[in-house]
């Protein structure tokens, strides 16, 4: 059976592996690992909602049915939901676990599913590996799914539908000064990229008494040929909205909107590393908070310069939230976050959000007097001058598999690992996710595969665009990639 979890949750091409007999078999595969987590627990409760992606709310609906014929109550989202906004409800509802039908930032020829637990956050690996070894289970002994008529479903109150709108704005509210965004005055333009932020973070920033256009809201399941990614070749409509008037912020919001990204006023884009810079600087500057600070190792040293600056600890993990995740539950984590968008801070759920950051963001600008150039003039003048980009290569399938393992790459690069890059002296070599060289000024380049897609990533930060470049260069002299690079951010 090929159907493996990835860094968070199984993703697949539409009507290739991911159809509806699919989607049933790991919808009981899920139901039977929940039964067996939580044995007294009657009745069992889940949480169901889907992304704005081609048929997801079909697929939720079959999820639904299936965990209702196991004899778990649903709650379902009425509409497309963020993913975060999702997990709020979990916790809220009391609920043993969830399910969220979305493949996040991917093409939009995938789909996925996310498993959540009952703390809001995905389900650790471990979970997930309980969940093939039950679908591999299954096969074998050819128990097919239960399932039952959706209609019977609601008149026996198995499956309830649900607005979780409400609460989590309520929720939101406890995070971000409402009142401050006021006061500022903001003109905010918000690319929801036909994702499932749509309304969300548009609709509160206008509650919050911000003047806000929404571009890409209406509801496209193919993304109009995109990738919901919020990163700067894919926001070009943005760009040119901020242009084109007086506006002093631009946002963004991925596929199921737990992640983030923005522009300046000039259509400049700024990457996550910054905006987690600086919310990190802005909670403890502004609201004299204090906390670990958790990063991906994929994230910028920025964070560790302030974490040293301020007495901080931070603690760096492999790719993934639900690394995070982890630190955020077991210790006092101020904030945590990765490269690719998802952020998220102390009093929240454990889980990446794009539209709290979006708002934080908003109130940090506006505290700053709607000066966003001032405030990253700030941040550059307390930490230094970081570039940084990724290159992807997609792999090319040997045997339908891919070329490398990511236990086969680490090897092959840390046998005889450089000395120098680009020049410069290589001062440590680490290897919690892939292989990442630590140069002697706080430049690297990683170089791993990913966890969701047959891509080779590199990735590399350093002082200037120029030195960034010429890591990108050298990584792929390291290991020449089979395939296509898809191009860098």
């Amino acid at each position: 059976m090929d159907i493996h979890f990835g860094t968070d949750g199984w993703r697949a091409v539409i009507s290739d592996t991911f159809t509806f007999a699919n989607v049933r078999l790991v919808a009981q595969a899920m139901a039977d690992v929940v039964r067996q987590q939580y044995p007294d627990v009657a009745p069992l409760r889940m949480v169901v909602g889907f992304d704005t992606r081609f048929l997801s709310d079909r697929y939720a609906r079959e999820v639904a049915c299936v965990l209702a014929a196991n004899g778990i109550q649903v709650d379902l989202a009425r509409a497309d939901t963020p993913t975060p906004v999702i997990s709020h409800a979990i916790v809220l509802h009391q609920a043993q676990g969830g399910v969220m039908i979305t493949a996040s930032h991917n093409p939009p020829r995938y789909n996925g599913i996310k498993f959540k637990a009952a703390y809001g956050g995905s389900a650790s690996p471990a979970d997930c590996k309980l969940v093939e070894a039950r679908l591999q289970q299954n096969e074998q002994e050819g128990r097919q799914p239960l399932i039952l008529d959706f209609d019977d479903a609601q008149a026996q109150g198995l499956i309830q539908r649900f607005d979780p709108r409400p609460a989590y704005r309520d929720h939101l509210a406890t995070l971000v000064d409402f009142e401050t965004i006021r006061r500022g005055k903001l003109r905010v333009v918000v690319d929801a990229m036909y994702g499932a932020g749509r309304a969300y973070l548009a609709e509160f920033l206008r509650d919050a008494g911000a003047e806000v256009v929404e571009l890409r809201g209406e509801m496209n399941p193919g993304f109009n040929g995109i990738h919901p990614e919020p990163i700067e070749r894919y926001l070009q409509p943005l760009a040119d909205a901020l242009r084109s008037g007086d506006w002093r912020l631009g946002l963004a919001t991925d596929g199921d909107a737990d992640r983030i990204g923005a522009m300046a006023p000039d259509g400049r884009f700024i990457d996550p590393h910054v905006i987690m810079s600086l919310s990190l600087r802005y909670l403890l500057q502004q609201r004299q908070q204090r906390g670990m600070v958790v990063k991906t190792v994929s994230t910028t040293q920025m964070l560790n310069r302030l974490a040293a600056s301020y007495g901080l600890e931070i603690r760096e993990t492999p790719v993934g939230f639900n690394h995070i995740s982890d630190l955020m539950m077991n210790h006092d984590v101020l904030i945590g976050g990765e490269e690719s968008g998802g952020i998220s801070i102390k009093g929240h759920i454990p889980e990446g959000d794009g539209v709290l950051m979006g708002m934080l963001l908003a109130e940090m600008v506006a505290a700053h007097g709607s000066d966003f150039q001032a405030l990253l003039a700030d941040l550059v003048r307390e930490v230094g001058a970081f570039y940084y980009a990724r290159n992807d290569f997609q792999l090319r399938a040997v045997n339908g598999r891919p070329p490398y393992t990511k236990s086969e790459l680490v090897q092959r690069l840390t046998q005889s690992p450089p000395t120098t890059l680009a020049g410069m002296v290589v001062s440590q070599v680490l290897t919690n996710d892939g292989v990442k060289y630590m140069l002697q000024d706080d430049s690297w380049l990683l170089i791993r595969p990913s966890g969701t897609e047959p891509v080779l990533r590199m990735y590399a930060e350093a002082h200037s665009a120029t030195m960034v470049e010429s890591l990108l260069r050298a990584g792929e002299t390291l290991v020449p990639p089979p395939g296509e690079r898809n191009g860098s951010h």
